[in-house]
């Protein structure tokens, strides 16, 4: 149990769609470990979702935030600004790539579905980093996380372009991490094995994706939300303190089988 961990740290958690999402076990997990939290949803179609959730966890709020529009981006750290005036932890999940695009070979990925996918799944990070930096600064330094998969650095198929975007997200992870250091800011990625979310169901092929790691991880265990929520506490706390630029898996130990 992680309660009071997080006492009186301020967390912006960006990427909950609905109760299956990965960053939503992370909001909880902070929550519970002490945190305040902001929520934001992509548009008022997320926002029936992320509001009711947001509700389960007292004393947390929301905002809107599309990533892809720098105006929301700025307007968001101007409001966190002036509510809080610090920033400790940031979580990025945002993630997406055409469904044309996750089937098939990855040679057929279009022009504009490629820079789409980069765009929101790999330079949004370096949007948001940016845009918070001051208020990370202003807290005497923190912890920025990012959620990546294995298809980063091996081929999982029907990932495709959706790789391609993690390893610019994990490349993005350890130029941040250089640049953010002096100011005592914290930059890592953590890799979670395949879990049934909107972003994944586009994935023709994760079910047995996650089959997968249940039967062959050396855990032989599926990946919980709530596993990832735990070590974005780490990655949060001081406990991290000296832990930056990297990727941290949770996903039974999978990756580091050969066949």
């Amino acid at each position: 149990m992680a309660d009071g961990l997080l006492a009186g740290r301020r967390a912006l958690v960006q990427g909950v769609a609905n109760e299956r999402s990965l960053c939503w076990g992370i909001a909880r997990a902070l929550h519970q470990a002490g945190a305040e939290l902001c929520m934001t949803y992509q548009s008022e179609r997320y926002r029936d979702h992320v509001e009711p959730l947001a509700a389960q966890l007292p004393g947390t709020f929301t905002a809107p935030l599309d990533l892809q529009r720098d105006a929301e981006i700025t307007a968001l750290a101007e409001l966190l600004h002036e509510r809080w005036g610090r920033l400790d932890v940031v979580v990025h999940g945002a993630a997406f790539a055409r469904q044309e695009e996750l089937r098939g070979e990855f040679a057929e990925t279009s022009r504009e579905g490629f820079l789409l996918a980069m765009d929101v799944s790999a330079y949004s990070l370096v949007a948001l980093a940016r845009a918070t930096r001051p208020l990370l600064r202003a807290a005497g330094g923190g912890s920025i996380i990012c959620l990546t998969y294995i298809g980063s650095t091996r081929v999982a198929m029907n990932y495709n372009v959706m790789g391609v975007a993690k390893a610019a997200l994990e490349a993005s992870v350890r130029y941040l991490a250089n640049d953010f250091g002096p100011d005592g800011i914290r930059v890592n990625a953590i890799s979670a094995g395949p879990v049934r979310t909107l972003a994944s169901s586009a994935v023709r092929g994760v079910r047995e994706h996650i089959a997968e790691v249940r039967d062959r991880s050396p855990l032989r265990h599926q990946t919980e939300p709530a596993e990832v929520g735990d070590a974005a506490v780490y990655l949060s706390s001081h406990l991290a303190r000296g832990t930056t630029g990297q990727i941290l898996f949770v996903d039974s130990g999978h990756h580091i089988l050969g066949v």
